[in-house]
This record gives C-alpha cells, structure tokens and sequence, in this order.
C-alpha cells in the first residue's frame, strides 16, 4: 500500500446482499475503496490476479470452492496479501474461522446477523471490519532506526523477584501465537496463566478447546469464581472482562460486563490491572502481537507494583500495534519472537523456585 493512499480491497463473498453493503461501506471511507469483487473462490483468485488489491474480505462458508481452500490458494501465490475472514457467528462459523487463522489468515470480521435492521448491520460492519481494514494500514512497520533502538535488549533480564502467575494480552494474530506458545508450558507449570484474547463469545470458547487439545496444561474459559490452580490456563470469555482477586487463602477468577476499555470486552487492561492489585511484584505480564494498545495501562500498574513485562518482537508478530504501545511507553523488560516467549516464561517461573524454597501454592503467597 503506498503511503496515503486508499487501501483497495477485494471482496469476496457468494451472498450479493454483503457484496453490497461491504462495497458501500469502503467506497463511502476515506481511507479504503472497493478494487471489486467476487462472488466465488475461483472467481476471487481470478481477480486478485487481475486487480492487485491491498487487502482481500473473504467470506468463510461458499458454495464450490470454500473459504478455507480459496485462502489456501491465495496464500500459496500470495503469502504476503492481507486477507480477513468474513465469517457468521456459529459454531460452525467460528471453528472454520480459527482454522481459516491457522492456514494464515490475517485476520477475522463477524457478519451481522439476518435479525439486526440495516442501520445496524451497517454500523457493526463499519466498526468491525472497516476498523480491521483501516488498521492494517495504521500498523506500519516500525522504522529500522528505532527499531535497533527498541530491540538491542538480547540478553535475559534478571528476575527480580519470585514470578506468581503469568498474564496474557493479545489480538490480530492471537490465536496463532497462543498455539505456538502455550504448548510449550510444561505439565508441571507451578503457576496459573490467564488470558485476554479480544474475541467475541463462542470463539473464545473454540479457541480454548483447540489449545487445550495441544497442550499438557488444561486450558478452560474462564468462569466466575473458579479458584486459580497452578498449572490451569484460563481464556476471558467473549464479551466478559475476567479478573482475579484474592479472597481468604485462593484467589478466585471475576467475570463482569463493566464498559468496554479500549473499546474491547474483554480487554487487556482490566485483567493486568486486577493482576497487578492481586500479586504485586509476583506478577508477569506477556503482551503478544494486536493491534492497538489495550494492554498499556495495565503493564504500567503491573511495572508501578514492582512486576515485570515482557512484549513479542515485530519480526513474529502479525501486527505490532499492542506490543510496540508497550515498549514505546517504556513499560517492558524484554522483547522476544513468539519462538523464545514460552522458554522465558519458563525460565522466570523457575527460577526462585530453583534458588529458594517453592511456595506451597502458587497462588497463596
């Protein structure tokens, strides 16, 4: 995309009614135009070839050739072209998603549903997809000069004090980065993990099943009052803030439908923050690839009660908006691709353990 210009944009559907509005809704931007579209898989690798787009919306569920094959195709011949997943609010809908995100979709949009009037429709397109479109061309890569600056930290810091429970925010590229991260924890983690991934109800779900099929630790959503385990991971549930707070001897896991904070539910900042109040300097905060800054807020309060911050590098991250909010307020101790994240977790939760003697409980400190 060449600097202030428009973003053009394929749109790909076998529905002419979202053809339609998706088109109205990039021509009456600013910043985004339609390049054109197609109402097939075949037709949509036809017009890519033809029409060169920025970024292509692809409608999951298709007669003939699918969503999931025409992606596959598309990133055979293009890898590096933007594609968003254009998919329906159904089990079925959000399982292809998640797929559709490991195969190497950038990114997902849910459709309206068939009961919201068209104002509506058209309000939740424009800040669900328009917002991911624009955003793309918002997360430009950072420049070399600064980013020598920003990631000469290549030795591990010192851990500071005894880690207690690791906290994760993360968005655009989440789910593939959990994947790669969290079935590299071992078995016996002696510390709970918890983690915000801004999706919508019933994707949070899916998506803490799939990492629970992969990984030795056992992966849930989150649910209100369940004690926090070591060697638990919990995922915020869609349109739910999670937090945890201490009560008697447990610390106990929150779930509330306060106001949208960053305009995520749930959001980054309202986990770190409960994190911080709960475990002081014991806490840990991991801030993976998104785009925005939900996360900034709460790795401050972490870092002001004595806890550290860790952030993934550019170079693995699909979109570097959360993690380079982090690092450009001064707020982490180290950035690392996804490949080195879970072996310094690990490292950090090891080591007062290993130098002093371990707490009965992770969470009882």
């Amino acid at each position: 995309m060449v600097e202030g210009s428009k973003i053009r944009v394929l749109v790909v559907d076998d529905s002419m009614v979202v053809r339609k509005l998706v088109g109205e809704l990039l021509t009456a931007s600013p910043q985004t135009s339609l390049a054109g579209t197609a109402a097939t898989g075949e037709q949509a690798l036809t017009r890519i070839e033809q029409l060169h787009p920025d970024v292509v919306t692809l409608d999951v569920e298709m007669p003939g050739m699918g969503g999931l094959e025409t992606l596959r195709r598309i990133r055979k011949a293009y890898p590096k072209l933007p594609v968003i997943m254009f998919s329906t609010l159904t089990v079925h809908g959000a399982a292809a998603t998640l797929e559709a995100l490991s195969l190497g979709a950038t990114d997902y949009a849910t459709k309206p549903t068939n009961t919201e009037n068209l104002a509506v429709a058209k309000q939740r397109m424009e800040q669900e997809l328009l917002h991911k479109i624009v955003g793309l061309k918002l997360a430009a890569p950072t420049p070399i000069s600064r980013l020598a600056n920003l990631t000469r930290k290549a030795q591990p810091q010192a851990v500071r004090h005894r880690v207690d429970i690791v906290a994760i925010g993360c968005s655009t590229g989440g789910p593939n980065a959990l994947v790669d991260l969290i079935p590299q924890l071992p078995e016996e983690m002696p510390v709970p993990v918890v983690i915000v991934q801004h999706m919508p109800p019933l994707f949070t779900r899916l998506l803490a099943e799939r990492l629970d099929d992969k990984c030795k630790l056992k992966v849930g959503e989150g649910q209100a009052q369940r004690r926090l385990d070591s060697g638990h991971v919990w995922v915020a549930p869609g349109d739910y803030h999670m937090t945890v707070e201490r009560k008697g001897g447990d610390v106990l896991l929150g779930l509330n439908q306060d106001a949208p904070e960053n305009s995520c539910r749930p959001a980054v900042d309202a986990l770190f923050r409960s994190v911080a109040k709960t475990f002081g300097r014991h806490a840990l905060g991991v801030v993976l690839t998104g785009m925005g800054s939900d996360g900034v807020r709460g790795c401050k309060e972490i870092c002001d009660a004595g806890g550290a911050v860790m952030v993934q590098d550019e170079g693995s991250s699909v979109v570097w908006g959360m993690p380079g909010a982090v690092v450009a307020a001064g707020l982490t101790d180290d950035i690392y691709p996804i490949s080195k994240i879970a072996s310094e977790i690990v490292r950090r939760v090891s080591l007062w353990r290993t130098l002093s003697a371990p707490a009965s409980a992770a969470v009882k400190v």
